[in-house]
Parts: structure tokens; C-alpha cells; sequence
């Protein structure tokens, strides 16, 4: 069994979460309360959750995996179901560019 395929089998918990939701753009909506610093603006006009040089959410402690905000978390990562269906093809797309990127550095 390949490693998406585990994936797909994986019962996924905060113990074994990766945390990939939160390299995700996170559109913010009028009334999610998230302080200032901790957002930006793209050049299109959206109000989002700013990211790191790495592409991390801002919120997220990264020695934990952890969100900072959890407490006051935007809709948006509210309504993203842990082990839901966009969590799981989130997880299998990153396992697969996982095994591209071994793939070249074999070659």
C-alpha cells in the first residue's frame, strides 16, 4: 500500500494532523475577528489571512502545529472538517508532490 493510499485509510486526529489547511489562502468574511496584524490584503482586493515567508498562516505556532487564534479562528477554517473530504485531498496532493519531488531529486 502506497503512502496516499494509508493517507486514505488514516483516521486523521490533532496527534497526526499536518496542519497543510493552513498553508491555504483564507478568504476572511465581514464579520470573522481576527486582529489586524494577522491579516493582509491581496492585490485583487480580498482580505486575507496573512502568510509567512514559508506560506504558513501567521496564526499558526509552528513548533506546536498549532492555531494561536483557535478560539476566534476565521468561518473559513471553521467550516474546514478535519479528516472532511478538502482536508483529505489536501493531504493526498501534498503526499503526491511529496513523491514528485523525491522522484526528481532521483533522477
Amino acid at each position: 500500500m502506497n503512502r496516499v493510499e494509508r493517507e486514505k485509510r488514516a483516521k486523521i486526529t490533532c496527534a497526526t494532523c499536518d496542519a497543510l489547511c493552513c498553508q491555504l489562502t483564507v478568504v476572511l468574511d465581514e464579520k470573522d475577528d481576527v486582529p489586524a496584524h494577522l491579516t493582509t490584503h491581496l492585490p485583487g482586493g480580498l482580505h486575507v489571512m496573512a502568510k509567512d515567508q514559508e506560506g504558513w498562516c501567521v496564526a499558526l505556532d509552528g513548533l506546536h502545529m498549532q492555531c494561536r487564534i483557535y478560539a476566534s479562528r476565521p468561518t473559513a477554517c471553521r467550516s474546514f472538517v478535519m479528516g472532511g473530504p478538502y482536508c483529505r485531498a489536501e493531504r493526498d496532493e501534498h503526499a503526491r508532490q511529496g513523491a514528485r519531488t523525491i522522484a526528481l531529486q532521483l533522477i
